[in-house]
């Protein structure tokens, strides 16, 4: 199955407890240390994507909106959890599980770098179109003297003889419950499996340095305020080489004052004057593509909304373009030349009372205002 809601068994309106509830009684079951059968790790790393989607109120509005296009990285497509980062939910949600059943892949958690944020400004003519920007980063990345590992160049690290490399220390323990085993990140190798005894002298045994690097980063077009692109492996380099973090892209859309947005659809407010209304005409209206004619049909009244279809913002993940409605508005001068009150006057003597509720004209009205 590929729909979250789904995939934890739950309703498009439920809870986050009903969510943490069934995600926790589901991993329970698939959770790779307790359920050797085949399948069961693919089916845990599923359960968790959905979870850590649908726990989290801005990623689940995208989601609910635009599906896995609206919580998916840009760049490279959609990301699937994988095992580690499902194991790291897990145990950061409902820790004390695998101080029971047993840790795993505790080598790789304790050196993986740090996770690194970063904000993108961008317009609305950007978010139409889609770009690519470059994004530079001062964070840490691998040391080239010691290739990462640490240890001085012509040594290597070797294995912790406190755990025997393995990173972990198991402690056996009695309760009124029967035997159970209880495991732990090895003091000696703080997880990591191997000690450094000769640390590398320009990164002092880290295996990484603080550095200044460049990242390209692809932003789609149809993006909105609420969307984020993760870039796996992009983030700080970790301790002797640990697994990088990820590059978390957020992004700010600033305002665009011509227009207003509802989703992939735009909303324009367009002044007429009483004659340009009463007779109609071919108009120049902005758009996020350039400016575009618009006809203004003979006798338009305020309220009414013209569509120029297609011409709205691109529907993120899909084919396709919302709409730009352009709304009329009939403007009214507030002060007149003698000139032009003296015309006004011949003109209402010739143009008739206005219509009467009942006559049909105030319901096409609020057709139009979508009332």
């Amino acid at each position: 199955m590929s729909d979250y809601y789904a995939l934890l068994g739950v309703q498009r309106d439920a809870t986050e407890t009903d969510i943490k509830k069934a995600y926790r009684r589901l991993a329970m079951q698939y959770h790779p240390d307790r359920n050797p059968e085949a399948g069961a790790e693919a089916r845990f790393k599923e359960i968790t994507e959905a979870y850590e989607v649908l726990c989290h109120t801005e990623k689940r509005a995208a989601y609910d909106r635009y599906g896995k296009a609206g919580v998916g990285g840009a760049a490279g497509g959609f990301h699937h959890v994988d095992l580690s980062e499902a194991l790291n939910i897990f145990m950061r949600d409902f820790g004390g599980f695998e101080s029971i059943f047993g840790a795993a892949r505790s080598q790789a958690d304790a050196r993986r770098g740090q996770d690194v944020r970063v904000t993108v400004k961008l317009t609305l003519a950007e978010v139409a179109t889609g770009l690519k920007r470059t994004i530079r980063l001062k964070t840490y990345d691998r040391c080239q003297t010691c290739e990462g590992s640490g240890a001085k160049p012509g040594t290597r690290p070797t294995a912790c003889t406190t755990c025997g490399g393995s990173g972990e220390v198991r402690r056996a323990a009695r309760s009124v419950f029967g035997q159970f085993v209880s495991v732990s990140p090895c003091p000696t190798c703080a997880g990591e499996g191997t000690v450094v005894l000769e640390s590398c002298e320009v990164c002092r045994g880290e295996g990484r340095l603080r550095a200044e690097r460049a990242v390209a980063v692809e932003i789609p077009a149809g993006v909105s305020a609420n969307n984020y692109l993760t870039l796996r492996g992009q983030g700080a380099a970790g301790p002797r080489n640990g697994p990088a973090g990820d590059l978390i892209v957020m992004l700010d859309i600033k305002d665009d004052d011509r227009f207003e947005r509802q989703g992939d659809d735009l909303s324009y407010d367009m002044a007429v004057s009483f004659s340009q209304a009463a007779l109609g005409g071919q108009f120049v209206v902005p758009t996020p593509y350039g400016d575009e004619t618009l006809t203004v049909p003979a006798g338009t009244q305020t309220g009414a909304v013209i569509t120029i279809r297609g011409k709205g913002l691109p529907r993120l993940g899909h084919s396709g373009h919302g709409d730009l409605r352009v709304r009329m508005h009939v403007w009214t001068p507030e002060r007149l030349t003698p000139e032009q009150e003296s015309l006004f006057r011949e003109l209402a003597k010739v143009e008739g009372e206005p219509p009467r509720r009942g006559t049909g004209f105030w319901s096409r009205i609020k057709e139009a205002l979508g009332a």
